[in-house]
């Protein structure tokens, strides 16, 4: 999905300094990141200075933020980055794993640093809108056949599983099923994402991020 129209705006805003911008763009975004980081640490603490470093992150890569690409998305992919990072300096392995590429020495490398040149964060951009798009369409389907037969339950799981981010016991408790029966449901909806990618004969990153390879 392209970056909207009002995403380019706000970027050139924040780009000319208005502090406006810069508010309007926490206020947007600070509440969902923070649930983001905070349903993989267990910790608001930390959750809360993961959202800090990613938004300083965002101001960093500023020079090479790509206005095809939605904000939500580059600011997602930052903070995946960011709890990356955190993780491995506590010793602790990710619950995801968050966006990622490795180096040859095993360290994080950080996709949206202004070390990057823009053919290859073109090319990153082309195949994460590829992968994105591929994603969206699948699970749109899917929602939409659920609505239809009435699978209400599925697409509960759907929507705090891969939409919130929610893992299978917290989402087993908030709708009152059993883990399996979660799990059953997030494998159904996995499957279906891998064979598309599959069938699109695509390495997902998308789909990895989800936990999903």
């Amino acid at each position: 999905m392209p970056a909207s129209e009002a995403d380019r705006q706000l970027v050139q805003r924040i780009r000319a300094g208005q502090a406006d911008a810069w508010q309007q763009c926490i206020d947007l975004y600070e509440g969902r990141l923070l649930a983001f980081a905070r349903t993989r640490l267990q910790d608001r603490s930390a959750a809360e200075d993961i959202v800090q470093e990613t938004f300083l992150g965002f101001l960093k890569a500023l020079p090479n933020y790509d206005d095809r690409t939605p904000l939500e998305s580059w600011l997602f992919s930052i903070a995946a980055h960011k709890l990356i990072d955190f993780m491995r300096r506590s010793g602790r392995r990710p619950v995801l794993p968050l966006l990622t590429s490795e180096s040859k020495d095993g360290a994080a490398r950080d996709l949206t640093g202004p070390g990057r040149a823009a053919s290859s964060m073109m090319r990153s951009s082309e195949k994460a809108r590829a992968e994105s798009t591929l994603v969206e369409s699948c699970l749109r389907d899917m929602i939409q056949d659920f609505k239809n037969s009435g699978a209400w339950e599925r697409l509960q799981c759907v929507e705090l599983i891969f939409v919130l981010g929610w893992a299978n016991k917290d989402v087993a408790t908030r709708l009152c099923l059993t883990e399996q029966a979660v799990a059953n449901h997030k494998f159904f909806v996995v499957s279906k994402l891998k064979d598309a990618a599959k069938s699109a004969k695509l390495q997902s990153s998308v789909l990895t991020s989800l936990g999903l390879e």
